[in-house]
């Protein structure tokens, strides 16, 4: 069973994974976690993690796995959280920025992409990328 926890992309994960037929045989739920309160209330992301590396952090991102992982019935959760645009970025985190991560098989993997174009788009590829990386590791 797979639980999702998204910032970025605002449930289109969980929205892709349901429009499958069959989905409720391996997916479990979906966790739209937006705001820094929301990812610290629903997945029991450190408020102190956020404000020492930022939302949108690869420490973050872990957290929110995990999270997902420990509040659910799932055996596997993917995180994503980013700066989607068209504002929001920074020198540090451009719009673009996305980290992810996929707890599974008692490990955490983690990665950084900066996927190109507008808020649609980094959307789309971050979804995309999320469930390809995800399918990976599944093997």
């Amino acid at each position: 069973m797979l639980a999702t926890a998204e910032s970025c992309t605002g449930g289109l994960i969980a929205a892709a994974c349901t429009d499958r037929a069959g989905s409720s045989q391996w997916f479990e739920r979906g966790l739209v976690s937006y705001s820094n309160e929301a990812k610290s209330e629903l997945l029991a992301v450190p408020p102190a993690l956020i404000a020492a590396h930022g939302a949108v952090s690869e420490p973050v991102a872990r957290a929110m796995a995990q999270g997902a992982l420990a509040h659910s019935r799932a055996q596997v959760a993917l995180a994503v959280t980013g700066v989607a645009g068209p504002s929001g970025g920074s020198a540090d985190k451009p719009v673009g920025t996305v980290w992810l991560a996929w707890c599974l098989a008692g490990r955490t993997h983690s990665e950084c992409r900066h996927f190109a174009g507008d808020r649609a788009a980094v959307r789309a590829a971050t979804v995309a990328h999320a469930l390809a990386r995800l399918a990976q590791l599944l093997g």
